[in-house]
């Protein structure tokens, strides 16, 4: 498969600003891969597809508010800095991303706060826009992270063009998100509500909680036409073996196990033993999925509406196989679903 594979007319109306009224009443398209049908429903008919024994694998990571402003010291040139990856916490330096990058250089102060008491100084350049920071801070580590809470905001996409609003902070989340360390939501388990929550699990239906802590990596652009040849960046990932034990029991009793979102899906890809069962795991992937790819653990899968030619929208054409992903996103302009990470969902059975 090659990248103009995965091109496709999206207009900039369908890309959702704000997320639907109430969690689980966004809306839901069901692709049936045996049947080949697409049905139309509410989040909350998922309920519909699932019985007494059945999986979700659920990404518990928890977005932290990653993106940041600072002046320039001397010119007080305001800059965004976007946390990316805590590399050494005695000398709280930190991988980031600078905006604008050319005003920022090694040796550079920049100053957070309307009382400057958090600074950071720029060690090391690492990409076009990506540099180390030692953050200098008068108090303990805790202090220290409590202040990059107080002065960080949710770190919403890009293309969501308006200022961050005090409901995103809550949205722009899972309700089970436990573990910190997302720059960006696992944008599927978003349509997950409480109420909904409960009635699966009064139906019996099994949940395993695993994490990937979702970089930026998951939303860089491919720039190569032959798919095999980009690199995806590395995610952490953790799976406990009372997860993989919940797993393994839905594949054996051949029930539906349903990997919530590419990253879940990404995640138990990543710790699969020689007769298909799900290993506990800590540690890194890289894992780039794209068509033709045998999945391994997952038969169901919850996700949205993916951006043209991005890994994403290439995962899940590998899943449901890329003519029919191609019919149900022509159709889902159509119906003017809303796509990204406060859209609307998708169902693949």
């Amino acid at each position: 498969m090659k990248l103009s594979h995965f091109s496709f007319d999206l207009p900039d109306e369908l890309l959702a600003e704000h997320p639907a009224e109430h969690r689980d009443e966004s809306r839901l398209m069901v692709l049936d891969r045996a049947k080949q049908t697409i049905e139309h429903k509410q989040f909350k008919d998922i309920i519909d597809y699932f019985d007494e024994g059945d999986v979700m694998i659920m990404n518990d990571t928890k977005v932290f508010p990653a993106r940041l402003f600072g002046n320039k010291e001397k010119t007080g040139a305001r800059i965004e800095v976007f946390l990316l990856r805590e590399l050494n916490q005695d000398q709280r330096l930190w991988d980031v991303l600078v905006d604008p990058a050319r005003k920022i250089r090694i040796g550079n102060k920049l100053y957070f706060g309307d009382d400057e008491t958090l600074v950071a100084e720029v060690i090391d350049n690492t990409t076009s826009r990506g540099r180390t920071l030692r953050f200098l801070y008068d108090g303990s580590y805790t202090d220290f992270r409590t202040k990059l809470t107080q002065l960080g905001e949710t770190p919403l996409p890009k293309y969501i063009n308006r200022e961050v609003e005090p409901e995103d902070e809550e949205r722009y989340q899972t309700i089970y998100a436990k573990n910190e360390g997302a720059v960006a939501a696992p944008t599927a388990g978003l349509h997950f509500s409480k109420h909904l929550l409960k009635r699966l699990e009064i139906k019996g239906v099994k949940t395993a909680e695993v994490t990937l802590h979702v970089g930026l990596g998951t939303f860089n652009p491919v720039e190569v036409e032959d798919l095999s040849k980009h690199k995806m960046d590395s995610e952490e990932i953790v799976i406990k073996k009372s997860a993989a034990d919940i797993v393994n029991e839905g594949i054996e009793k051949k029930k539906r196990v349903c990997a919530v979102g590419t990253t879940s899906m990404r995640t138990i890809e990543s710790s699969v033993s020689s007769n298909g069962r799900l290993n506990e795991f800590e540690g890194w992937t890289n894992k780039f999925i794209f068509p033709p790819y045998e999945f391994s653990i997952a038969n169901c899968m919850i996700t949205n509406f993916h951006t043209p030619k991005s890994t994403l929208l290439m995962m899940t054409s590998a899943f449901a196989g890329h003519d029919f992903m191609k019919k149900a996103y022509e159709e889902a302009v159509k119906e003017k679903y809303k796509f990204y990470s406060y859209g609307d969902a998708m169902l693949i059975i």
